[in-house]
């Protein structure tokens, strides 16, 4: 008996996601077999997910739990997730199961108490996700334009804003993070697209790379802004970041955002088809030890280059491949961000970010958006 792949999930899920190209809310089964797609959906989302999804196949739930309740010997009402799955094994002629790692655990258990043979996919479920068609550049290209105009709605705020006590102030009011964020949402929404968690946190806020950014802003600090939106219609997202300083910024500043600058270009020049994410990190990493910026442990804090230089970018904000000190050789086709950054609380913080696509002889910018940082 050959082995199927089994999934549970919503579409919240990337895997179930690229598997049937629509949106189902709650979770429900998916089986790929001899390697047609089969989704198995009750008569809410039936209709719909015949019309607009990609599964080869669809079943419908109330249905097959009529034939489940008859090979179990029960009643239609005590049928259960794991007896429809059960009894579509048993269909399907086989007795064993592979999964994805994020398959639910208790489901997995019930499997194997049935009799069934479970194993969990070692790497990627779908591996191929790692190289993006041209209906995926596209949806990804939409993601960064949203991205973009959100950042670019900021930056007009910025550029509005006055400065009043050392605080940016934009409308007669405070200008905080949490407005300045609003008026990112608004635009990314422009494009169909939800941005959640958009990071403008300025100062030593921003020395945490991963700090939403609260309160007022003030004038001469660097401000980190990243906007990573997932466009609605497609799932695809996009990412990048800019940061910028609204006033005047001093040499140590303007030092550091050359820095940032210098390595992401390096990082970009070496980015191409058949290099490791190792060896492209490695580039943005020797930059900023050339230029004698540190990275290290502080008291209760880590300094200076902390974190990878990219990642995979598509139905997930964070995939594969890894531009990291680990990353492995990179595929023609493949989608990621570089963004090097540098975090230091006395001095402030910069990270510049931009998407490509990884090619035979280099890579290609999938995003448009300008590098001014300093808004007098």
């Amino acid at each position: 008996m050959n082995s199927v792949q089994l999934i549970y999930a919503s579409s919240a899920c990337a895997d179930m996601r690229y598997l049937g190209q629509v949106m189902v809310p709650d979770p429900f089964m998916a089986f790929i077999v001899e390697g047609r797609s089969i989704a198995v959906l009750n008569q809410l989302e039936y209709a719909r997910v015949c019309k607009c999804g990609r599964f080869d196949e669809v079943l419908l739930q109330e249905a097959i739990a009529e034939k489940a309740a008859a090979y179990f010997q029960k009643a239609v009402s005590a049928v259960r997730t794991i007896d429809l799955m059960v009894y579509l094994l048993s269909e399907y002629s086989t007795g064993s199961v592979c999964v994805p790692k994020d398959f639910p655990a208790g489901l997995a258990f019930e499997l194997k108490a049935a009799g069934i043979d479970v194993s969990c996919a070692t790497g990627a479920f779908f591996p191929q996700r790692v190289k993006k068609n041209e209906a995926e550049l596209k949806a990804l290209k939409a993601g960064n334009r949203a991205s973009a105009d959100g950042i670019r709605a900021a930056m007009a705020v910025l550029e509005e804003a006055k400065v009043k006590n050392g605080r940016l102030v934009h409308g007669g009011r405070a200008l905080t993070s949490e407005r300045l964020r609003e008026v990112i949402e608004i635009a990314c929404l422009k494009h169909d697209a939800v941005s959640e968690s958009v990071i403008v946190a300025g100062g030593r806020q921003a020395c945490d790379p991963h700090e939403v950014g609260h309160g007022p802003l003030s004038a001469n600090e660097l401000i980190i802004i990243d906007v990573f939106p997932q466009v609605r219609s497609t799932g695809y997202h996009g990412d990048l970041t800019r940061t910028v300083l609204k006033g005047r910024a001093t040499d140590a500043q303007r030092q550091l955002v050359a820095a940032v600058r210098a390595a992401h270009s390096a990082a970009v020049k070496t980015l191409k088809a058949g290099i490791s994410g190792a060896a492209v990190h490695a580039a943005a990493k020797d930059v900023f030890q050339e230029k004698g910026y540190a990275t290290g442990r502080v008291d209760d804090h880590f300094e200076g280059f902390i974190h990878s230089t990219g990642h995979g970018l598509g139905l997930q904000v964070h995939e594969e491949p890894r531009v990291s000190p680990s990353g492995e050789v990179l595929p023609e086709g493949a989608v990621v961000t570089i963004e090097p950054g540098l975090y230091y609380p006395q001095l402030g913080a910069v990270r510049i970010e931009d998407v490509f696509r990884v090619g035979k002889e280099g890579a290609e910018k999938l995003s448009r958006l300008s590098y001014q940082w300093e808004i007098a």
